[in-house]
């Protein structure tokens, strides 16, 4: 069976920290997610604190009118990329919970075209966090952002610390 970025992350959760784990997948160490072929969605480069990723959004994810890409799409890809900002801040790759996630969408996004998506953590707090993520055109313009909470899934950090290392629990 080949690996999955879920089996691949829990693999490698114990000697990962989330930036460390983000890059993986941004260097091909651990292969894209589902939603992230869905979506057109890749890592591109992370860092304590901040993700990159490049988003070049298919067909499939137009409105009904073909106009541009659905709302509910981006916001997807807005919230990822926050949560991606909160695990890059932690000591091991720790999936996040939405808490809140404001949106304002400034221009249409355009299937097919080529968008850098940026975030960052501005609030790392001992619970919550918050971060600001964008959806940026190739001529730099800001088409769509977001501003999340987010809260490490303790659920998850139990089950791995409690997981003998290298198995997933």
């Amino acid at each position: 069976m080949p690996e999955t970025m879920e089996s691949a992350m829990l693999a490698r959760w114990h000697e990962l920290t989330g930036a460390q784990m983000l890059q993986a997948l941004a260097d091909g160490e651990v292969p894209h997610g589902a939603h992230h072929d869905l979506l057109g969605l890749r890592v591109t480069g992370a860092r304590q604190g901040a993700v990159e990723e490049t988003w070049r959004p298919p067909r499939q994810l137009a409105n009904f009118a073909g106009s541009g890409v659905h709302a509910g799409y981006l916001a997807m890809v807005l919230d990822d990329a926050c949560c991606a900002a909160g695990m890059s801040h932690g000591d091991r790759a720790y999936p996040m919970i939405t808490l809140s996630l404001h949106l304002d969408f400034l221009r249409a996004v355009r299937p097919g075209e080529e968008y850098t998506v940026h975030a960052e953590l501005v609030h790392a707090g001992r619970r919550r966090m918050v971060a600001n993520a964008r959806i940026v055109d190739a001529e730099g313009r800001t088409a769509a952002q977001a501003r999340a909470g987010v809260v490490p899934d303790t659920d998850f950090t139990e089950r791995m610390r409690n997981a003998p290392e290298g198995e997933a629990p």
